[in-house]
């Protein structure tokens, strides 16, 4: 019998006897998309503990705590499905007929419609649209010829009720531009918080943003920039670290405006004008000297600039501008400028959402809500502005924004949309090659049901708030479109279940409203990635993500050759998640991981298996020819041979880091970690340490020597 076999069996027999403690349970996981068993990294077959599924099936409003509970809970399934006149919502792609699944009796009384979506982005006007259900209402036609958008299907049987449904329409695929199909385009990766000008705030910000955009598109023909999330954080100190923990995903963090850019300061009274000034030259003053960045210090400073400008009288039309801006945006603002108003008080936990008490304290605190929704309206202001500048600098693309897997527990969205999101939940990873332990990213998933019952307007919302001011979005772990590893609280991250999500629904969604914005879409489809998925995702229009190191042949032990490297996808040498090039060179990712207890091997090990790594890079490097062999020791000029490398690949985007670029040799984020390292708190800096500020990028020998690289051709 084969190892693959007998581990087979073994784990056969240990579902089958988890299986006979609980009749039921893991039929009942299935039918709500709970997995009860997976393939872990090393292709071992592993079952899924009971207690785990009962915990996950708690979060999706099922508790079973008994055998005759779990058979009563199934039979609860197939009763709802058949009380359901229509399905909540329905996704369907453009051009295809199909059919919706309906439980009414036919007759002449019966009557089917299609409430038209108007959306001048996408070319629809309205209107109704008639259906002949009535003869056969069971099979549910839809025509072919649906127009892209957001509608609503209606069922109605004689006088009795209207059933509604949303009835979504997506395009079929994401084209790619021509002129990026005919020739790859280039851009820096960038942390915008640590990449600093001698005039912002002791953060980078959305004036860095557009100065850097305009610099890499005019003078050296970057098409794109790519930027870490810059969704939204707590309103006042102690910010969160993380730019992959905001509190929503609908809005932006206010520590990336610049106050001097704003209408307001602008038309300030020179005495105001100072006053912010010096806040400003305080907040780089105390930011001068740091090994790391002080968000809470940078934010005090700034937060005190613009409460100032808040202050002063507004014209009418400033007013309008305001007006509009809400008003386009609620409820939704309306929620999250409120939750922000109750931190700010301390009365959040007190306070629920849609209570009394919540209408009450909007009403006592209306000036402190209009704060908060004009803040937003800077930062969108300033967010376009920096795009404007990327493109007129002649970027193709633009900005490339990226978004978070999920919120932060105690955040916004789990005060508003608590309902949305599975409680007792966190999103997190198995553990795979370079986290052996697993991790845990302390965020609530999205309930895959309640997003079908909301008909996907949650997603919808929370696309167009982050496609804005885009010319493409990144994803990160695009495969919580698929499934997410969901972890029981007081779990460990080797200890949770993969929960599936309705990708076809969820992709077609995003597809849609890229379509929608007109943005490019990358997919970071890196770790455990289950079988189809990159194909299902290319065959969608959407970009996948190629780290160099991670890329092998078909043995699973040399590197891949560049022009075997995949051609819709964004191909990068690095990673926020990974050191800088140079030193990863270096082994510095496992240095770093057996200082903190990370390695589940010995350090002897994994420095063999990192050397082995380095060593079939070069290996590659000197057989492409991008290497002399004379510089094979060169750190250097290794680094340099890898750009040769990146910009031989025929992938169509091409994402080079800041850090690589000025020789940064320190990590932004050490997964697995919390304080035992200073995640997204490291400031932009040159091989020796020193900070490097936007105006010194280019005197960098290192620079120079990459973009010409890239620019070759």
């Amino acid at each position: 019998m084969s190892p693959t076999h007998d581990a087979r069996s073994r784990f056969v027999a240990a579902a089958k006897a988890a299986a006979e403690k609980w009749p039921g349970l893991e039929d009942l996981a299935h039918r709500h998309g709970v997995t009860t068993e997976f393939t872990d990294w090393k292709f071992q077959p592993q079952a899924v503990n009971p207690a785990t599924l009962k915990a996950v099936l708690a979060a999706l409003g099922i508790t079973v705590d008994s055998p005759q509970v779990v058979l009563s809970a199934l039979a609860q399934v197939d009763a709802q499905a058949s009380q359901l006149v229509i399905p909540p919502s329905t996704v369907i792609r453009a051009g295809q007929a199909a059919q919706v699944k309906v439980n009414c009796q036919p007759g002449p009384e019966l009557r089917a419609w299609v409430e038209l979506d108007s959306d001048p982005a996408l070319g629809t006007k309205g209107g109704r649209l008639e259906l002949d259900w009535a003869s056969s209402p069971a099979l549910g036609r839809l025509p072919a010829n649906l127009p892209l958008g957001w509608h609503t299907l209606c069922v109605q049987d004689a006088a009795g009720p209207v059933h509604q449904g949303a009835l979504v329409v997506c395009p079929e695929r994401l084209e790619l531009p021509d002129d990026l199909a005919q020739q790859a385009q280039w851009g820096p990766m960038v942390q915008l918080y640590a990449m600093r000008s001698r005039q912002s705030w002791g953060l980078g910000d959305f004036v860095d943003l557009a100065d850097l955009g305009r610099l890499m598109g005019q003078a050296y023909g970057a098409d794109f920039v790519l930027i870490n999330p810059i969704h939204a954080a707590e309103p006042i100190p102690p910010l969160t670290q993380s730019p992959y923990l905001p509190t929503t995903r609908d809005f932006l963090h206010p520590i990336y405006i610049r106050p001097q850019a704003t209408a307001e300061y602008l038309a300030a009274p020179a005495a105001v004008q100072l006053a912010v000034d010096q806040l400003g030259a305080q907040a780089a003053a105390q930011a001068a000297g740091l090994d790391e960045l002080d968000r809470d210090a940078a934010w005090e400073c700034k937060r005190q600039a613009l409460e100032i400008l808040f202050r002063q009288p507004r014209g009418q039309a400033r007013q309008d501008q305001l007006d509009a801006y809400v008003a386009a945006l609620s409820p939704g603002i309306a929620d999250f400028a409120l939750w922000n108003a109750l931190v700010e008080a301390g009365q959040v936990a007190q306070v629920a959402h849609g209570s009394e008490a919540a209408a009450r304290f909007a009403s006592q605190h209306a000036e402190r809500l209009a704060f908060y929704q004009w803040l937003q309206l800077l930062a969108a202001e300033q967010l376009a502005e920096a795009q404007a500048a990327c493109l007129a600098g002649g970027m193709r693309i633009g900005i490339i924004k990226d978004l978070a897997v999920g919120v932060h527990p105690t955040g916004s969205d789990v005060w508003s949309r608590g309902t949305l999101l599975a409680k007792g939940m966190a999103v997190g990873a198995p553990p795979d090659y370079f986290n052996q332990v697993g991790q845990d990213w302390s965020e609530p998933p999205w309930r895959p049901d309640a997003l079908a019952a909301e008909g996907y307007r949650p997603l919808r919302t929370m696309l167009r708030a982050v496609l804005a001011s885009a010319g493409a979005l990144r994803i990160d772990h695009i495969l919580g479109l698929f499934r997410l590893w969901w972890i029981p609280t007081g779990m460990g991250p080797g200890d949770g279940t993969y929960v599936t999500y309705d990708h076809e629904a969820m992709c077609s969604v995003l597809v849609l409203e890229a379509h929608r914005a007109g943005a490019l879409v990358v997919g970071e489809d890196l770790g455990v990635v289950a079988p189809g998925v990159p194909e299902y995702l290319a065959s969608r229009g959407v970009l996948g993500t190629s780290i160099a190191w991670f890329e092998r042949a078909a043995n699973g032990v040399d590197k891949l050759p560049p022009d075997a490297y995949r051609r819709l996808a964004m191909t990068t040498l690095t990673t926020h998640d990974l050191p800088p090039t140079n030193a990863y060179l270096a082994g510095e990712h496992v240095a770093q991981r057996a200082r903190l207890g990370l390695l589940d091997v010995p350090l002897a090990q994994a420095q063999a298996t990192a050397a082995e790594d380095r060593g079939a890079m070069v290996s590659l490097l000197l057989q492409e020819g991008f290497l002399d062999p004379a510089d094979q020791e060169n750190v250097d000029q290794i680094v340099l041979a890898m750009h040769r490398l990146l910009k031989a690949t025929p992938s169509v985007l091409l994402g080079v880091s800041l850090s690589d670029l000025v020789g940064d040799r320190r990590s932004q984020n050490l997964p697995g970690t919390d304080r035992e390292y200073p995640n997204w708190s490291v400031p932009l800096t040159d091989p020796d340490g020193q900070p490097v500020y936007l105006e010194d990028i280019e005197a960098s020998p290192t620079f120079q020597a990459i973009v010409k690289v890239m620019q070759a051709g």
